[in-house]
């Protein structure tokens, strides 16, 4: 069992920027975890992928979020995150943090909707 507990959002104008952090315990886990990602969901719409990672292979980015977003993770302390500069209005939304428990995953933005483990989710609020 793999918990995932999420930080750093917060409100900002567009423009700005704000660091997502996930921390995914146990470390002794963690540190195990392949495929981990990000998605999102507004209210009223249907979650969206933003970034999926897998060891050893290409990043994932949703094309809304490709060159704005940067995945980042610190396996030693089982820490995922996510930097997002030149925030939008369209990027407000409630972002959760996912991990697949097993070695053998996809990292898809289809495939990172359908993780095991999910967080409780940070909220991102950007405004014009």
């Amino acid at each position: 069992q793999v918990q995932l507990v999420e930080s750093g959002g917060g409100s900002v104008q567009a423009g700005g920027s704000l660091r997502l952090s996930c921390v995914a315990s146990p470390n002794t886990v963690a540190r195990g975890i392949v495929c981990m990602g990000w998605f999102r969901q507004a209210p009223g719409k249907a979650r969206e992928g933003v970034v999926g990672v897998k060891r050893n292979w290409p990043t994932n980015y949703a094309d809304s979020v490709k060159g704005r977003f940067t995945i980042s993770r610190d396996s030693a302390k089982g820490t995922l995150y996510l930097q997002m500069d030149s925030l939008k209005p369209e990027d407000t939304a409630m972002y959760y943090c996912v991990a697949h428990p097993y070695s053998i995953c996809e990292h898809d933005l289809s495939s990172i909707l359908e993780y095991r483990y999910r967080g409780q989710g940070t909220q991102v609020s950007v405004s014009s």
